[in-house]
């Protein structure tokens, strides 16, 4: 049995990359790397069928050296020392390490030598994101590179090619519709290696008609991709544009747009995704306007997750609807990004004599401990004193937003502070 389509169309060198011209384009990182034989490992993330595992095989056949595939999940780690084994010989080989954040210590504390020495070009391949999914020790040792989702354009040119190609292409004559490449195009969602497999299914699948050519329609192809790509990487975190969409729509307070990406999400099934993104959005964009809206959502979500899916989608439209409906604020989030930038332009300013800690011996601190003023010591609860650094002393980073009576009254609460600080 041939290979796929996938299969032999992967790009033999970096030239015949498709589309992720912000790192494989002219003067662009990777390139430049090859082009130099300056080789590093490195990690590269994006969603299924945008060129991870082509890149790699690129890098392969530019740099002659050989080229293997190793499976975090499902290969053994007698088969990573066989690996080992030949770079040892062959004096370097290129490792493409496919789901690198399901590798398990065992195999990660037997690569992490390897990597030092240069031996294996390791280019790790995930779904998921690897400042969050892969190890410290691994990513210290890499170079990250997102991959951006391939524009309709990138897989026409890729399926054209693949047509026009007498060598690795089809042995048979075909003819694709123009509506129906702007289907695939469009419906595999950026997806290069689905575009790849409806087309062979729809070649393959066709008969021949009295010149020998197989005629491929609109209405073939939609019988052979049999469903829309468009909500399918539920394999991973890879649902950044619907992900931002979502936000964003909830954000502007647009109930039906929010149900709408939370739809596309539910129908990947993507639940983990899901809820880090809603929980989010319940503190960066509701905020202080509504805190108890904060509460319901961790709780309906905790509860998503334990039960799953199809039940989880109900409370998932309770949380869409009421975060989308909810008032706004984000003075919460703007207030701490203000206090971070002043802490990373001053960096880390001494702390007032009287509120250090004057429980260790030595310490100048301790012979100004009395100074502190213990604020519930007075009827108040609060007592005029200063808790800023020096060159800091009148930094003010909270503004509360009039959303509602709770923010109202924090920032009311403020105001009186200030005024009695003055």
């Amino acid at each position: 049995m041939h290979d796929n389509l996938a299969l032999r169309m992967r790009p033999r060198n970096i030239h015949d990359v498709i589309g992720q011209e912000h790192l494989v384009g002219p003067g662009k990182i990777i390139r430049r790397m090859v082009e130099a034989n300056r080789l590093a490992s490195m990690i590269l993330f994006g969603p299924p069928g945008i060129g991870k595992t082509s890149i790699a095989s690129a890098i392969a056949g530019t740099s002659q050296f050989a080229f293997r595939t190793f499976n975090a999940t499902t290969d053994s780690k007698k088969r990573l020392q066989e690996i080992a084994e030949e770079a040892k010989f062959s004096g370097g080989l290129v490792l493409l390490l496919d789901e690198i954040h399901r590798l398990d210590k065992p195999k990660q504390d037997f690569l992490l030598p390897l990597l030092e020495n240069g031996n294996i070009i390791m280019i790790g391949a995930t779904t998921e994101n690897p400042f969050f999914s892969v190890t410290p020790a691994i990513r210290s040792r890499v170079q990250i590179f997102e991959l951006e989702p391939l524009s309709n354009e990138d897989i026409k040119t890729a399926l054209q090619r693949a047509l026009a190609d007498k060598e690795r292409g089809f042995e048979v004559a075909v003819d694709l519709d123009d509506d129906a490449l702007d289907f695939i195009a469009t419906a595999t969602n950026g997806d290069l290696r689905s575009a790849y497999n409806s087309l062979d299914l729809a070649v393959l699948s066709t008969k021949p008609d009295q010149k020998e050519v197989r005629h491929i329609t609109l209405e073939v192809i939609k019988n052979s991709l049999q469903r829309s790509y468009i909500t399918m990487d539920k394999d991973g975190d890879g649902h950044y544009d619907v992900l931002s969409a979502l936000q964003k729509s909830i954000r502007g307070s647009d109930v039906n747009a929010s149900l709408h990406y939370a739809a596309r999400l539910i129908e990947a099934g993507d639940l983990p995704s899901l809820a880090r993104r809603l929980t989010v959005i319940a503190y960066e964009d509701i905020g202080l306007a509504n805190p108890e809206a904060q509460i319901h959502t961790v709780t309906a979500l905790e509860a998503a997750q334990k039960i799953g899916f199809p039940e989880a989608r109900i409370l998932i439209a309770n949380v869409v609807i009421d975060l989308a409906l909810s008032p706004k604020s984000n003075s919460a989030y703007v207030a701490m990004d203000a206090a971070l930038a002043d802490l990373r332009k001053n960096g880390n300013l001494p702390i007032p004599r009287h509120l250090r800690d004057g429980h260790y011996s030595g310490s100048k601190a301790l012979g100004n401990a009395q100074d502190y003023k213990y604020p519930h010591a007075y009827p108040e609860k609060w007592v005029k004193q200063q808790y800023l650094p020096d060159k800091i002393k009148s930094a003010s980073y909270f503004t509360a937003n009039d959303t509602g009576k709770y923010e109202r009254a924090l920032g009311a609460n403020k105001e009186r502070i200030d005024q009695l600080s003055e």
